[in-house]
C-alpha cells in the first residue's frame, strides 16, 4: 500500500469514527457541539472540519451512514432470519436509528437537497421492498400492500420522543403495523 492509499485509508477510518461518535453524540444531546464530537471521536476539530465543513453537513453525513447501514441490512437479516424475523428486526434499527434524528429532524430536512432525498429514500424504499416481497412469498404477511405506504408510516416514528415511554409507543405502534400488514403471531 502506497503512501496515498494509506492516507485515504486514514482519512477514512477517521470520517467514519467521526460519524459514529456524532450519531451518539446527537442522540444523546441534539446540541452536541462540534468540538466535543471531534474530541470524542479522537480527531482534531481541523479534522471534523475537513470532512464536514457544517453542522449540517455532519447531521447529513450521519443520516446518510444510518440509511446505508439500514439498506445493506435488509439482504444480510433475510439470508439469517425467516423473511418475517428478519423485517421485524430490521423495523426494530430502524426504530433505533431514528434516536438520532429526533432532535436534529429540522437540520435533516432544512439541509437536504432534492438529489438527498432521492439517494437515501429510493434505497430505503427498496429494503422495505425487499423485506416485504420476502414475507409475502413466504405468507407471513398479506400480499399488496403497497412499501411506500409502509415505510411513510413508520417513517412518522421519527416525532416520538426517545424515552422510555417513547421507545413502549414505538414497539406498541410497530405491533401495530405488523398485524395490519397481517401477521397476527408474536
Amino acid at each position: 500500500m502506497g503512501d496515498d492509499e494509506l492516507l485515504r485509508a486514514d482519512a477514512r477510518a477517521n470520517r467514519d469514527r467521526i460519524l459514529d461518535v456524532a450519531r451518539d453524540s446527537l442522540a444523546a444531546d441534539p446540541l452536541a457541539s462540534l468540538n466535543s464530537i471531534a474530541k470524542a471521536a479522537g480527531v482534531g476539530a481541523g479534522t471534523l472540519y475537513r470532512h464536514f465543513p457544517s453542522r449540517e453537513s455532519l447531521v447529513l453525513g450521519v443520516y446518510r451512514k444510518e440509511i446505508d447501514t439500514l439498506v445493506a441490512l435488509a439482504p444480510t437479516l433475510l439470508g439469517k432470519h425467516t423473511p418475517l424475523k428478519a423485517f421485524r428486526t430490521w423495523c426494530d434499527r430502524f426504530a433505533q436509528s431514528l434516536k438520532m434524528k429526533y432532535g436534529v429532524a429540522d437540520i435533516v430536512h432544512a439541509a437536504q437537497s432534492d438529489q438527498d432525498i432521492r439517494e437515501t429514500y429510493t434505497p430505503m424504499l427498496g429494503a422495505v421492498r425487499q423485506l416485504m416481497r420476502a414475507c409475502e412469498s413466504s405468507g407471513e404477511i398479506h400480499p399488496g400492500t403497497d412499501p411506500e405506504d409502509f415505510l411513510v408510516f413508520i417513517g412518522l416514528l421519527w416525532r416520538i420522543p426517545p424515552t422510555p415511554v417513547g421507545e413502549a409507543r414505538i414497539k406498541r405502534i410497530l405491533t401495530l403495523a405488523f398485524r395490519g400488514l397481517g401477521q397476527n403471531r408474536e
